[in-house]
């Protein structure tokens, strides 16, 4: 079946073609490295990288680009407050690029955790500064942005005359002068809502360089502009983030994108998709609300929110359980239910490979592979092709009991999907099958006598093979109707 994805930009669901078949160019707007990477970074991240799955899986040749912002964000992701990474710097007394880089190693060891696949290009906003300065010329020279005092600002009303502005947000420049205050800095500008292109940096400013317009740095918009261009060329097919950054972020973008390079920009990317965003206990995540968690922090259960640690997959397990465009409300309770889930998918799959075949088939694989592909094809909804799966788990098990059969080649049809979709395509990771049976086998042998033990209220030894089980790397999760395990780290 065809992939319609939902488009930012016409807000509707659209066909996906490539501008240039096989190839599609992906660029993603990557994190700014000042801070431990949270949820925020990890629902974007697998997002973005199932999207980079399942292009690979139908045959497009894609390249995935993923920047690192590591200068010129502005706390008030704007023109105003202080650099995020500067200030972060200037706390820890270190030198920005020591923040830079220590961030950017923890962000690439908590995405490989959770089984995100690197992209093809990775590139650094401070090492493509002479690209940035050659887009700002450029706009300068078509008459989209004016000098002041060293700085260089994007002309919105001119850039009107042309162009329409808002096209991404829905936003009209009348809802954004009613909505902006007098800040420093402002007062340069020809209009509040005039955004930096190059800012002039002060003396003591520790990440400048040299440029046309006197010593400064670039300003955050453009760098993934210029970067995004460079990699994959007018226009690229998809331009990817959070939601938070529709505006100002990827409007900022499409307006240098046009004042650069004209109509034949046609707004940078062609597809604008945007992940919707996390919420705690059904609260915004702020720091000053305390419920902010990083991804460190759900791996070691060391966040007041949280009474264990929980492995990578049932994070990741928990987004792709939410659609993608869906806000995704973060609880404890919501990361077991994941956890739980992970655990009886896992067993379930692991039990499908058992399975021998029959002489007939009892029911259709291909049926139900079809609405699994239509779900993934429908704008990415791998909640409803994780549905799918759990929906199967009780005919694997019948299927293993011999009380349902599978010709051997809708058997292997059903396994070669499982394996397709749940690893290749939403990236989720399962024991090696490496002595795994006979782990199994014995493991829910001495559950089940454990489960005896309860029952007949012999509760020393149902401790002590909780405790004999942990020593041999068996995990347990007790509930009411059910006792889940999985084998520890």
């Amino acid at each position: 079946m065809p992939l319609y994805l939902y488009n930012t930009l016409t807000r509707q669901k659209e066909l996906f073609t490539p501008y240039k078949p096989p190839y599609v160019g992906l660029y993603v707007c990557g994190p700014t490295v000042y801070g431990d990477p949270h949820l925020g970074h990890a629902r974007a991240a697998i997002t973005f990288d199932v999207l980079f799955r399942y292009l690979t899986y139908l045959g497009y040749k894609v390249r995935y680009v993923r920047n690192i912002t590591d200068v010129g964000h502005l706390e008030g992701d704007a023109d105003e407050g202080e650099d995020k990474i500067l200030k972060k710097a200037r706390l820890e007394k270190v030198e920005p690029i020591e923040i830079a880089h220590r961030y950017t190693a923890l962000y690439h060891k908590a995405m490989d955790a959770l089984n995100v696949l690197r992209p093809s290009i990775e590139p650094a906003a401070t090492a493509h500064i002479p690209q940035q300065i050659a887009m700002i010329e450029r706009i300068l020279a078509r008459g989209y942005a004016y000098v002041v005092n060293g700085s260089v600002y994007l002309d919105i009303e001119r850039y009107r005359q042309d162009f329409p502005y808002g096209i991404l947000s829905g936003r009209s420049v009348e809802e954004l002068l009613a909505g902006t205050r007098e800040l420093e800095g402002q007062g340069e500008k020809k209009n509040p809502w005039d955004f930096a292109l190059w800012k002039r940096a002060e003396p003591t400013h520790l990440m400048q360089w040299d440029s046309p317009w006197g010593r400064g740095f670039p300003g955050w918009h453009i760098e993934c502009s210029a970067m995004s261009i460079h990699y994959l060329g007018l226009p690229f097919d998809i331009h990817g983030g959070g939601l938070d950054l529709v505006f100002p972020h990827h409007e900022a973008e499409i307006a240098q994108a046009h004042a650069c390079f004209g109509p034949e920009a046609q707004h940078q990317a062609r597809f604008w998709i945007h992940n919707n965003l996390v919420t705690i206990e059904g609260q915004k995540m702020s720091k000053s609300l305390g419920n902010f968690i990083t991804v460190e922090e759900i791996f070691t259960g060391t966040h007041p929110k949280l009474t264990r640690a929980y492995p990578p997959m049932a994070l990741r397990l928990l987004i792709l359980q939410a659609h993608y465009r869906s806000t995704l409300d973060f609880s404890e309770e919501a990361l077991l239910g994941a956890y739980r889930a992970y655990l009886r998918l896992m067993s379930a799959y692991q039990r499908l490979k058992e399975v021998s075949p029959g002489s007939h088939s009892d029911f259709s694989v291909q049926a139900w592979r079809e609405k699994v592909f239509a779900a993934l094809d429908d704008d990415l909804n791998t909640a409803a092709a994780l549905a799918l799966f759990f929906s199967q788990i009780e005919d694997i098990l019948r299927l293993r009991r011999r009380e349902l059969f599978l010709l051997p080649e809708d058997l292997t049809l059903l396994q070669n999907t499982w394996q397709e979709v749940l690893e290749k395509i939403l990236g989720l990771t399962f024991p090696p099958q490496v002595s795994w049976v006979n782990w199994q086998k014995v493991v829910e042998l001495l559950i089940q006598l454990r489960r005896q033990a309860r029952l007949e209220k012999n509760y020393g030894l149902a401790d002590l093979l909780r405790e004999e089980l942990s020593g041999a790397g068996v995990r347990l999760m007790d509930f009411p109707d059910e006792t889940l395990w999985e084998l520890s780290a």
